[in-house]
């Protein structure tokens, strides 16, 4: 018999594209509600069928197909809420490449979004009414977004899903834009068709041990970012289960409600970026702890930089009374350029956390640490490779395999990897097609970060361009942050970057870190707690440090930490700084605190309140600066541990 032309490669074959997915459950789950979103993060809700979902697909599709942009690009600008979702399929229905892209905040330019949509080529802009009336006079003062349509999706006309057809729509074909920046790249645009998409969803369905009766998901994290878009959009709809949405905002502003919807909801599925696990620590207290039953709860995904072995272990002391399970835990490991998974371990087992030589680990081995020895590391495992897909660790200078225990270049192959860089022809050959010189196997993602495998278990260890090198010795950046925010109990977990720059021809290190909100007090302890814990156990002198304003850290939109931006705010100064240290004497790498540059920046990092959500419109449309930690768009890794 001959096989279908969209067969996807190795052993997981669903259905060929996206399209076929959703007209499927349309057709045979018509009723069904595909989708609940809590508007307020708590009570009001708006629900989703997979025929009304299908019904507004066709019109918007029929709406695009109307001014011929069948095989285009759509920027989709939308808030948290269903217009994003009915977007997403619209495009897809139409064979129109979906761009997602954040809104602007209020009184914020346009300049990235213009970035993306130059470089995507787009020529239409789906939105809310409500967005476009915020950007409409912003339009203007940039030229390429005024030439495109702007549509209002709440405005397609009635009965226009009757003149749909069916584009020329298969596995191959361009399904969505991921523009990424990351936490050391400038933007691209991961081009993933729908054979990408399916397979990653049949992946993670695998490895999560979900099935359409093993219950529902509950998701806070953005719909533009790859793990709110393909793991509580895509995956759900691939298994046909409902699941439950909140904004980010809602998360952010009071954790509970995360914690709370699984617990009302009875949801099996739910996760997000190490920071969210500490939130929830730090900020549900034990009386709102009692409220909650967690043990529906079968798999909490972690996934973002660091996945940290003190986190976890934090978060299921807090919660165990709760009736959440250590074993719900389930640390993995993937990236956007990799569809969204790439490895993870058993669901059912609580997950692997090692001690290893902290002093070997710099020098590129993977040694055991030994009982008596103070300078160890603990790495949580991101588990071994899935269904169809290989992972090597390769020398990133020679290109050769390493061998077991050997930090290397992780390098990915397999049928959910992306078709490279959208208009980067030289980048997406570097980047997705490396071969291994000893071997000549290939092609391979080289995904830049580092890691080294031991007994099947991967584990990462930091990103190559992140890695600090002083006289000689590499230094893992998120070690040293890790033990800057242990080191006081102000300093704000997951908050901080270390970098170094250089002044007079020597590698200076720096120190930027979150304090915690309250009345500034003596800032001099932090300084000596902090140089004595980075010089106790890094063996280290600092040069800087920078105290800046909670919830201002630069992070990508899966949490990571953005070092080169914070790096290029201390250079310049643009940090919102509340207080700074440097030994006296040192030469200065920006403008000194008290400049008049330093004054009028930190004061311009104030945060605007919050709007509250339009309970009409079932949407929460204007996010908070609180909401930058999800909302930068990023190389997004789903699990760099440390």
């Amino acid at each position: 018999m001959e096989e279908h032309p969209d067969r996807l490669p190795g052993t997981l074959f669903e259905p060929s594209t996206l399209v076929e997915m959703l007209r499927h459950r349309a057709r045979w789950q018509s009723e069904d509600v595909a989708f609940t979103y809590l508007v307020d993060g708590e009570k009001q809700q708006v629900h989703l069928t997979y025929a009304e979902l299908d019904r507004q697909a066709r019109a918007i599709a029929a709406w695009l197909e109307s001014r011929d942009l069948v095989g285009e690009r759509a920027l989709l600008l939308y808030p948290a809420g269903i217009e994003f979702i009915v977007a997403f399929f619209g495009c897809l229905y139409a064979g129109v490449t979906a761009v997602p892209v954040y809104p602007p905040r209020r009184n914020r330019s346009l300049v990235r979004i213009q970035a993306v949509a130059d470089d995507a080529q787009a020529k239409v802009a789906l939105t809310t009414e409500t967005v476009l009336n915020r950007v409409d006079p912003l339009v203007d003062e940039t030229p390429h977004l005024k030439q495109l349509d702007w549509l209002a999706t709440c405005h397609v006309p009635k009965g226009i899903e009757n003149k749909w057809e069916m584009p020329p729509v298969c596995g191959d074909t361009l399904a969505f834009l991921q523009y990424t920046s990351g936490s050391t790249g400038t933007p691209k645009g991961v081009m993933l068709n729908h054979s990408n998409l399916i397979h990653n969803s049949a992946v993670i369905a695998n490895a999560f041990g979900n099935t359409y009766t093993s219950g529902l998901g509950v998701f806070w994290l953005p719909s533009y970012h790859d793990m709110g878009l393909i793991g509580g959009i895509l995956q759900p709809m691939y298994l046909g289960q409902p699941n439950v949405l909140m904004s980010p905002m809602t998360f952010l502003q009071k954790p509970l409600r995360w914690l709370s919807a699984i617990s009302r909801f009875r949801g099996t599925t739910s996760g997000g970026p190490n920071f969210a696990y500490d939130l929830c620590v730090r900020k549900i207290t034990p009386e709102q702890r009692k409220t909650l039953d967690l043990s529906s709860w079968r798999v909490a995904f972690n996934g973002a930089e660091p996945v940290r072995h003190e986190t976890l272990e934090r978060f299921a002391e807090a919660f165990a009374p709760c009736g959440f399970r250590r074993e719900a835990f389930y640390p993995c490991y993937g990236l956007a350029e990799a569809t969204l998974i790439v490895s993870g371990g058993d669901a059912r087992q609580v997950p692997v956390a090692q001690a290893f030589d902290a002093a070997a680990l710099a020098a590129g081995r993977a040694d055991d640490a030994q009982p008596d020895n103070a300078a160890t590391r603990t790495l949580v495992g991101c588990g071994k490779t899935l269904l169809d897909q290989k992972i090597v660790i390769a020398d990133p200078h020679t290109r050769t395999r390493c061998g077991d225990g050997q930090v290397g270049e992780v390098w990915v192959n397999g049928p959910s990897v992306a078709q490279g860089y959208w208009r980067q022809p030289e980048a997406s050959e570097t980047v997705f097609r490396a071969t291994l010189k000893d071997t000549g196997e290939g092609p391979f993602l080289c995904t830049g970060d580092l890691g080294f495998i031991a007994d099947g278990e991967l584990f990462v260890t930091g990103r190559i361009k992140d890695l600090i090198i002083i006289n000689g010795v590499n230094h893992y950046p998120q070690d040293m942050e890790s033990t800057v925010q242990r080191a006081h109990q102000r300093l704000r977990t997951g908050c901080g970057a270390v970098f170094t720059v250089e002044v007079d021809g020597r590698e200076r290190l720096v120190v930027v870190q979150e304090v915690e909100r309250r009345k500034q007090g003596n800032l001099e302890s932090i300084y000596q707690a902090v140089r004595r814990a980075v010089s106790f156990e890094h063996e280290l002198a600092l040069d800087a440090i920078v105290l800046i304003k909670a919830g201002s850290i630069p992070k990508t939109s899966s949490g990571k930490i953005q070092r080169h931006a914070c790096r290029a705010g201390y250079l310049d100064d643009s940090l919102p700084v509340v207080g700074r240290w440097q030994p006296n004497g040192a030469p200065q790498a920006g403008n000194p605190q008290g400049s008049p540059a330093s004054g009028k920046r930190a004061a311009s990092g104030t945060r605007p309140r919050v709007a509250k959500a339009n309970s009409k419109n079932g949407r929460n449309e204007a996010p908070t600066d609180a909401d930058r930690r999800m909302e930068s768009p990023g190389r997004a890794k789903t699990g760099l541990p440390g």
